[in-house]
């Protein structure tokens, strides 16, 4: 829990510092980011490598693994249901294509502007990533009273990079392989449901 209290502390900071203009443009800080990821992936990377009870567990799983993002996606469909029912929302179309962005938030508000206008693009990007966030907050909550696959459901796209970290040091090294398949797969069928989801 502290190191959830740590990260939002952190990202409060970038929003005043944001806010304030001290630090460079939002596009050279995209560039440090990107680069910082790099590292960090690298050094999981390097983790896992040297862990040989990871291969058996990836050998093990085989194509079940497929069943975290199938899950991912039944269970926010489920959501979305569950939020309809209790709040209005303008078209049932938007919500699902929102939620559809399973955290990917650059690209699925990039696709929903296209594909619905401007207002439904910066739902879609705040939405999503608020998703992002909270995973990264509540994982070590997640992970106690729901189970280790939980924060990975919850990340959705994000969970083979940005939330990896954290789902690796809670869940543990043996969901690494399921959390990056997860993430993997959910971004290479965010634009395809999305457009689906406008065409039905």
């Amino acid at each position: 829990m502290k190191s959830s209290v740590i990260i939002l502390i952190i990202f409060a900071m970038g929003i005043i510092l944001g806010v304030l203009h001290i630090l460079p443009e939002t596009h050279q800080m995209g560039e440090i980011s990107t680069y910082t990821l790099y590292i960090l992936m690298f050094i999981v990377g390097v983790s896992i490598g040297c862990d040989k009870h990871i291969w058996q567990e990836f050998r093990l799983m085989k194509f079940r693994i497929l069943l975290i993002p199938l899950t991912t996606i039944v269970g926010t469909g489920l959501g979305l249901l569950f939020y309809r029912s209790l709040f209005s929302f303008p078209n049932n179309a938007d919500l699902f294509a929102v939620g559809a962005g399973f955290g990917y938030y650059s690209l699925s508000s990039i696709v929903i502007t296209k594909l619905s206008g401007e207002s439904m693009g910066i739902i879609a990007l705040l939405a999503n990533i608020i998703r992002e966030i909270a995973t990264l907050v509540l994982t070590p909550v997640l992970v106690k009273y729901f189970g280790k696959i939980a924060p990975i459901a919850a990340g959705g796209a994000t969970t083979s990079d940005t939330t990896l970290p954290i789902i690796i040091k809670y869940s543990g090294k043996e969901y690494l392989f399921g959390s990056v398949v997860n993430g993997i797969v959910l971004t290479l069928l965010v634009p395809i449901i999305i457009a689906f989801i406008y065409r039905i």
